[in-house]
């Protein structure tokens, strides 16, 4: 699969509109700085006036002028200028940063490319588009750590959450240096689909590629293939991306029809994505020895040799949340 011309186009004017927002803030800063130190403006006014006259001598337009001749001459001369910018700056105790253009992607300049390859804030785009990730936008909107809840877990099942919450926020600050798969399984509602939420947010906020399915969609879509040229084309996009995105996060796994077809789907799924060490997450409600049942030996052996396993328990907490609602309205 690939993206339309429209498409295509879409993207790029938002990185247009998205250099034009911060150039244009950038404009402002720099207007507000020159009213607190008109003095800033002035040193800016020579270097500008500067660089004219020595481009005329150069050109030999004009003899006359401020600016040196030669090129190291004037190198030092604007250096010495520069030089009294940042003093004034240091004086004032204001940061050279409220001068700088600020990009929301630092690694392409919000030009959606570094040298020449698509940069992973376009490849997130063009991923959310072909496979309609809206419902993981949805789900990371608002979504933080700092919402979670332990007021919903006691005891051993507190323990396992805060252990699992602590590994979530490792998994995310060592992301891009440290390759590793996590795989949360526990019952229903305890808080697994949330932690991977929380994580694909803070990656998709730091730029990086993240693809959400629940097992049973990416295994339906897998399927959906026949054995036509334009089929297999397709398939083939789709496996490349599945197998390249940064993060794969493959929740409610077990929901969907499992048989001989599906287990050797998954397999060579998290396997290439292991060979090019590519983080996955999966989240199931199904127990270990589930697992093992469900699916060949060949999976229960790459998920327990390299994931790092996190149990949750605890109370259905969507079930809780319903009947205290319930009860709220029940009351008012």
């Amino acid at each position: 699969m690939a993206l339309t011309n429209e498409q295509y186009e879409s993207i790029m004017r938002g990185y247009a509109e998205k250099r034009e927002r911060h150039r244009t803030e950038a404009l402002a800063s720099k207007r507000a700085l020159y009213l607190k130190l008109p003095e800033y403006k002035a040193l800016d006014d020579e270097i500008s006036s500067a660089g004219v006259s020595f481009l005329k001598k150069r050109l030999g337009d004009a003899p006359g002028g401020t600016a040196p001749a030669s090129p190291e001459s004037y190198a030092s001369y604007v250096a010495a200028l520069e030089e009294k910018k940042e003093k004034l700056l240091r004086d004032a105790g204001i940061s050279p940063d409220v001068l700088r253009i600020r990009f929301d992607c630092p690694l392409c300049r919000d030009t959606g490319f570094v040298n020449g390859a698509k940069c992973r804030c376009f490849k997130q785009q063009e991923t959310a588009i072909l496979y309609d990730q809206s419902r993981l936008a949805d789900m990371i909107r608002g979504i933080s750590f700092s919402m979670a809840d332990e007021s919903y877990y006691e005891g051993e099942d507190l323990d396992r959450f805060r252990n699992a919450l602590a590994l979530c926020r490792q998994f995310v600050g060592e992301f891009g240096s440290v390759y590793r798969n996590l795989y949360f399984y526990g019952p229903v509602g305890t808080g697994k689909t949330f932690l991977s939420v929380c994580c694909a947010g803070e990656l998709m906020r730091q730029g990086y590629s993240v693809l959400y399915f629940s097992a049973a969609d990416l295994f339906d879509r897998l399927s959906a293939f026949g054995y036509d040229t334009k089929s297999r084309d397709e398939q083939k996009s789709l496996l490349n991306d599945l197998y390249d995105a940064d993060l794969l996060i493959i929740d409610d796994l077990g929901t969907e029809l499992t048989n001989t077809y599906t287990a050797a789907r998954l397999f060579g799924l998290i396997n290439e994505r292991h060979l090019r060490r590519r983080s996955t997450m999966i989240s199931t409600n199904l127990s270990l020895e589930d697992l093992q049942t469900r699916y060949s030996d060949r999976v229960f052996s790459r998920i327990v040799s390299g994931y790092e396993l996190c149990k949750i328990t605890g109370r259905d907490i969507r079930l809780v949340m319903k009947l205290n609602r319930k009860q709220q309205k029940q009351q008012s």
